[in-house]
């Protein structure tokens, strides 16, 4: 789970979910919506990834067969262009 102090709390900001990046799954190689944080589902590690990249490849991110497949969800967005989501 993503960590944050009481400090660091006031760079937080609730935005809307009606974007799909907030409830599509993405698997390996898929291209990284929007740059941010990603859970897996199957171990729950964390990655951040910058929007265009690839997910990263099975060899980087590997699972018992127990854990399943590869699947992330994003779960922190990053503010990459510093205009505040384009929230005016």
């Amino acid at each position: 789970m993503a960590g944050y102090t009481s400090q660091t709390k006031k760079y937080l900001q609730s935005v809307a979910h009606s974007k799909e990046w907030w409830t599509d799954s993405y698997t390996i190689g898929d291209t990284v919506p929007v740059s941010g944080i990603y859970k897996c589902q199957g171990c729950n590690k964390e990655i951040t990834s910058n929007e265009g990249d690839p997910f990263p490849p099975q060899n980087k991110h590997q699972h018992t067969v127990l854990q399943g497949e590869v699947v992330w969800k994003l779960i922190v967005r990053t503010d990459t262009k510093g205009d505040n989501f384009g929230i005016k």
